[in-house]
């Protein structure tokens, strides 16, 4: 079966991934590919982050600490070593590892009393990193505010907060640093406002790209293109205007049904999307899709 249409054309398959006996998923909210082409999928088990390699098979998975939070998952190659930054909204915390679980650092909440009363206030959903190192963090479930820290996790400054005004966010539920033009921008899955906002690096808001999205999830990005998982039943991919290629595996209302996202497996069809959460392009343009979905789902989108 494939989906997509034109040039972005893809075959489906979602029995991809296999897991021994043992390993189960949980709700798959965070994917990424390291540079030898294996997978990395952030999901709510007992094994919060599995490995496998390019056709599915399972390598190896770690993680329990974060079975009850797991959420964002960000790769980031940094002086040729690869490391994961790790959102865990449930302990109020990012956690910078190395891709075997090593932990780097740990950071909780940033010390502003005048956004937060306490850290069970704070529910970081996601992470993006910057060409030199900065980053940002994302409360997507706490307080809606977007948190900027340099290289080595000192903190930097906030922008956003709860609005819909422009510069504010409601939900920003993941993040981008978008080097497709002349200058790296921030876009932000300002997924509450059913919109993207796109900031520059310091936090000053730029504008909006609302057109051909239902609730946007986060981003990646394939040379001049950006995949957007769109909880609302179909990913989407948009060229370097940010104007639409094609939809994949729309399920138009499926976010209406009784039970969703939690949907019973026979009405879990090929071709068709039941609440992308997250997804990411590896070297050749393939694209894997994660979905929040009790028991997990991941998709493998094999260009054509």
């Amino acid at each position: 079966m494939t989906v997509g249409s034109g040039s972005h054309t893809y075959e489906w398959n979602s029995r991809w991934a296999q897991l021994p006996a043992g390993v189960e998923l949980g709700y798959t909210h965070g994917v990424a590919v390291d540079r030898q082409g294996r997978v990395l999928v952030h999901n709510q088990s007992k094994d919060a982050v599995i490995l496998f390699d390019s056709e599915g098979r399972y390598l190896s998975s770690w993680g329990e600490e974060f079975q009850a939070g797991a959420h964002g998952l960000y790769l980031s190659e940094e002086e040729r070593q690869e490391y994961l930054y790790l959102a865990d909204y449930v302990r109020h915390t990012v956690v910078k590892t190395t891709l075997e679980g090593e932990v780097i650092w740990r950071l909780g909440m940033p010390e502003r009393p005048d956004i937060y009363e306490s850290a069970e206030q704070y529910k970081p959903t996601d992470v993006a990193v910057a060409p030199g190192g900065d980053f940002y963090v994302f409360d997507g479930y706490g307080k809606s505010w977007i948190h900027r820290y340099n290289r080595v996790a000192e903190y930097l400054g906030s922008f956003g907060g709860p609005g819909s005004e422009p510069g504010r966010v409601t939900c920003p539920h993941g993040g981008w640093v978008d080097t497709r033009g002349p200058e790296p921008v921030l876009l932000v899955a300002d997924r509450g406002n059913r919109r993207i906002q796109r900031f520059d690096l310091a936090g000053n808001h730029l504008d909006f790209v609302t057109e051909e999205l239902r609730q946007p999830c986060c981003f990646h990005q394939y040379q001049d293109e950006i995949v957007i998982p769109d909880l609302q039943g179909r990913v989407t991919i948009f060229d370097a205007d940010n104007t639409l290629i094609t939809h994949l595996g729309d399920q138009p209302e499926v976010w209406t049904k009784a039970g969703w996202p939690n949907l019973p497996h026979d009405q879990r069809h090929d071709g068709k999307f039941n609440s992308p959460h997250a997804a990411c392009y590896d070297a050749d343009g393939n694209i894997y899709v994660v979905e929040w979905i009790e028991d997990g789902r991941i998709t493998k989108l094999t260009r054509q």
